[in-house]
């Protein structure tokens, strides 16, 4: 794709990413048949294809309009179109780009600003959001249904295993995640208790950034991550192993914290080491293979269905890791048809976007019951939440799986 971009971004950084992906696109538009935001609604400029379109007019100094943030609000961020493309279009880089440059030059409606900004000043901050979580889990049999969906019921964490082990590594709490499933972290550090590793939660990290980051506050996200960091880094330097990651979305986050400090000289190189030091679940679990089959392998009678979060298989190009940690210790492992595609939760998007993130569920769930499952299991507790408000069937994180046949 040819650029010519304009002189208030051509010779910045971010311009010259951008403009950068924008040459490596050859409209072949197969990303289109992948993206679930263009499957549903059937528009052009609610695809990665046209949506590219409106960036590039706006980077080349075409001023943005309401209809432009429209479309880009749309974006699912899933990142379902990097998979597909076949030239390598950093697309979700492109896209972080543009819409901070449309936000800027487009004021939103009162209302919408105030959703935002209330999202991204109360979800970050566990002090906040924790005691507004109880009281709505207190409160939850009288919530309308739309706030029911995002209160999950209350959750006992179990005990935090006690024991010292030699091999430490460092384990993200997160920001909303302690208080809407806290079991999943309490799971985690139990099942590597088992296999004598201990994890370490760093009381000063907090939020992996994402929540401002894609909602256009770049310079907050930043002070997240750089939060983290100092946070981290003296257990770094103590010789921790690796940045254990419970939730996908973070772990895709902090994984590109290399990348999105790569501008401040005080951080740069923190940054680039943390990003190499950060793992997945799934992608630490599979060195301790045959161990877990020695301890699980028949203990866990069930029938699952995977969904795969857009930040594991998109975002982080995790794709296969569950699934064998599963099938290896006995579990029947099912992938519902159109696994690569989003169920529509994606960050604070289905409270942004109710309508689109509510379709994309229904057909979500219908293609994970089809599999007939005992229970579903995903690696994120935005995905988690997200389907259990739109079945019966049990919805947890695959490391609680494991953490019961333990048990």
């Amino acid at each position: 794709m040819q650029t010519n971009l304009a002189d208030f971004i051509k010779d910045t950084p971010e311009g010259k990413e951008a403009d950068s992906i924008l040459r490596a696109c050859v409209h072949c538009g197969f990303c289109t048949a992948t993206c679930p935001t263009y499957q549903l609604l059937g528009d052009e400029l609610d695809g990665p294809r046209g949506r590219i379109y409106l960036m590039k007019q706006v980077l080349e100094g075409k001023p943005a309009t309401a209809k432009t943030q429209l479309h880009l609000d749309r974006c699912l961020t899933c990142r379902n179109c990097e998979t597909t493309c076949p030239s390598g279009v950093r697309y979700g880089r492109l896209v972080d780009i543009g819409r901070k440059i449309v936000e800027d030059q487009v004021p939103r409606a009162p209302a919408d600003r105030a959703v935002r900004t209330a999202l991204k000043e109360t979800l970050p901050r566990s002090w906040v959001f924790s005691p507004a979580m109880k009281a709505g889990q207190l409160l939850r049999p009288l919530l309308p249904a739309v706030l029911k969906n995002k209160v999950p019921k209350k959750q006992s964490a179990g005990a935090w295993p006690r024991r010292e082990h030699a091999r430490k590594m460092l384990l993200l709490d997160g920001c909303v995640q302690p208080s809407m499933s806290p079991n999943i972290n309490a799971a985690t550090a139990r099942v590597f208790d088992a296999l004598d590793v201990q994890l370490i939660v760093a009381p000063r990290a907090g939020c992996c950034g994402a929540i401002r980051h894609h909602l256009n506050d770049h310079d907050a996200a930043r002070d997240d991550m750089r939060r983290n960091i100092d946070a981290w880094w003296p257990h770094v330097e103590a010789g921790a192993e690796a940045i254990v990651m419970t939730a996908s979305g973070c772990g895709a986050t902090v994984k590109e914290y290399g990348h999105l400090l790569e501008q401040d000289a005080a951080y740069a190189q923190k940054a680039k080491r943390i990003s190499e030091l950060t793992r997945d679940l799934s992608e630490l679990l599979p060195s301790f293979e045959e161990e877990l089959k020695q301890k699980l392998r028949g203990k866990v009678a069930k029938r699952v269905a995977w969904h795969p979060p857009c930040t594991l298989q998109h975002g982080q190009k995790i794709r296969g890791k569950v699934e064998d940690v599963l099938r290896g210790i006995g579990v029947d492992v099912q992938l519902c048809a159109d696994s690569h595609l989003c169920c529509g939760s994606a960050g604070t998007y289905s409270v942004l976007h109710p309508d689109i993130a509510y379709a994309l569920r229904d057909q979500k769930v219908a293609n994970l019951e089809a599999t007939r499952p005992d229970m579903i299991v995903s690696a994120n507790i935005g995905c988690i939440t997200h389907l259990q408000s739109g079945t019966a069937t049990p919805v947890a994180h695959w490391i609680e799986l494991v953490d019961s046949a333990l048990a």
